[in-house]
């Protein structure tokens, strides 16, 4: 008999509040999910566990279940590559020196992306900090909000689709590590890693699957595989990896608030998956109503 206890379902292993780039506090966050109806969320905010402890402190009035994460930003070549990082020591060493380098350039990165912008529209750095909180993992989405806000794009979504786009122009990649170090990291870190929403048709879908057996080799755990961004056919590529390697699949909504069409819930992850993740871990533990 497992250990473990079962957590509350419905689960949604993917979400983001205000500490990175969705539009909700954490506490909000945890709200929005109760109202939702589901019993268990993970925070997974980018590249920080900073809105931890806000959400820990809301499970008791919510009665909702929290599972710590964060999605660990990784890179193939110039494309981005995910990993949610599920039940990590957050004072692991290896993993918080490399998520300050990541913010760090995220934020270099950001503001070079402004000033570039802003050679061709009315927009200044001001307007991205007057979008982001404090000590948040500032991004793009971020960018997106200012233009939004200035009048230049109509939702977030939008300004993707336009003035973000590399196809503008404006678009600079910031440093992340290989998806191999991430996944050394995470479980240095005591926490169990996932691939997220890994098969979108990018040049990074195709380069993962050639390298797979080297991350599995190092400890990923699983694939997350109801996306609303993977594709039919990758979901068939993902099944078929699964299969292969024996990993694990998920399923979450990518919840950004009103920063994205994602909505909680969409997609859930079985209970016994979640089982067997925490079973995996060693550096946290979730938060139990």
């Amino acid at each position: 008999m497992s250990r473990v206890r079962s957590l509350p379902a419905p689960i949604d292993l993917h979400t983001h509040s205000r500490v990175s780039d969705g539009t909700e506090t954490p506490a909000e966050l945890m709200a929005a999910a109760a109202e939702a109806g589901l019993g268990t969320v993970a925070l997974t905010d980018h590249d920080t566990t900073a809105g931890w402890a806000e959400a820990a402190a809301a499970v008791p009035a919510t009665g909702v279940a929290l599972v710590p994460g964060m999605e660990l930003s990784t890179r193939v070549d110039w494309s981005s590559v995910h990993m949610l990082a599920y039940l990590i020591d957050p004072e692991a060493p290896g993993l918080l020196a490399e998520t300050q380098r990541i913010r760090e350039a995220r934020l270099h990165r950001a503001e070079e992306m402004v000033a570039s912008i802003a050679r061709d529209y009315d927009i200044g750095w001001e307007d991205v900090v007057a979008q982001t909180e404090p000590g948040a993992t500032v991004g793009r989405p971020h960018i997106a909000d200012a233009l939004v806000a200035r009048g230049l794009a109509r939702t977030r979504s939008d300004a993707f689709a336009g003035i973000l786009h590399w196809r503008a122009g404006y678009y600079q990649p910031h440093y992340a590590p290989s998806p191999l170090l991430g996944v050394q990291l995470v479980r240095a870190a005591g926490g169990v890693p996932v691939l997220a929403h890994p098969a979108t048709r990018s040049r990074a879908d195709i380069a993962l699957s050639s390298m797979i057996g080297d991350l599995v080799d190092a400890g990923l755990f699983g694939l997350e595989i109801d996306h609303r961004e993977n594709t039919s056919e990758g979901r068939e590529r993902l099944l078929a990896l699964s299969k292969r390697y024996g990993l694990a699949l998920t399923g979450s909504s990518d919840y950004h608030g009103s920063g994205k069409p994602n909505r909680l819930g969409e997609n859930t992850t079985d209970p016994a998956v979640l089982e067997a993740l925490i079973e995996s871990a060693t550096g946290s533990a979730p938060v139990l109503p």
